[in-house]
């Protein structure tokens, strides 16, 4: 695998760094998934001080793909311009869902971003804050992404009871509603982050463009089943 991923690096595949301003508008598309604060992983992991850095070896990151961490890549211009590219041809067998950036003028301007962005203390605060924004849009849209934090809860956030009937959940909040879905349409999760709920206080966050959907969040594994009470 090493043989084949250093011979993939041509002169022709350098990367141009191109503006950085244009790139961290195009780095809008990325921050749903990665965030530049250290150690702040998200659906993919956390950016910060990614240049010089193994492929797969963010030791605070649990989810790479066999293929990424076997792979032998250190993150560079090139290498990070040619996974920009096409991951897949670089990393063949990586699971990030993200078909590349074919022109290269764009690939040059995000990569003279995270050149800046990635280095400590350079991640601009708006882009955190925006990252957030957005991957709370995705959540209520898709059900993916980033969430908010859910430390603190308002009360038709915060889940007090969850009951099932046949192929019904319905789930009570604390301010006294109960709302009803049909069993594919609510999905339990686990976010044991500093963003994560409080234990014993899981919080319901819509998913899903049509309000139909939601996810039930959980301080952690061991809560779901003690919450879910069979009741017709």
């Amino acid at each position: 695998m090493i043989a084949l991923v250093t011979g993939a690096f041509l002169p022709s595949a350098q990367a141009q760094l191109g503006d950085a301003s244009r790139g961290q508008r195009s780095f809008q598309a990325c921050a749903p998934c990665h965030s530049l604060e250290p150690d702040r992983n998200m659906t993919g992991p956390s950016l910060a001080d990614l240049w010089n850095r193994k492929a797969g070896m963010l030791p605070s990151f649990s989810r790479y793909s066999q293929a990424l961490k076997s792979s032998g890549i250190t993150w560079d211009d090139a290498t990070l311009n040619e996974w920009l590219r096409d991951p897949q041809h670089l990393i063949p067998g990586n699971t990030m869902p993200f078909s590349g950036v074919k022109d290269a003028g764009r690939r040059g301007d995000l990569l003279a971003f995270l050149k800046d962005a990635t280095q400590p203390g350079h991640a601009p605060p708006s882009i955190a804050q925006r990252g957030n924004q957005m991957g709370g849009m995705m959540m209520g849209m898709m059900g993916g992404g980033a969430v908010p934090n859910l430390k603190k809860l308002e009360s038709d956030q915060r889940v007090t009871a969850i009951t099932h009937c046949r192929d019904t959940y319905r789930v009570i909040t604390a301010d006294g509603k109960t709302r009803d879905f049909w069993e594919r349409n609510l999905r339990f999760k686990t976010d044991v982050s500093d963003d994560g709920p409080q234990k014993g206080a899981p919080a319901i966050v819509a998913a899903g463009m049509m309000g139909d959907r939601a996810d039930v969040i959980f301080a952690a594994p061991e809560e779901i089943s003690g919450a879910i009470s069979p009741q017709c």
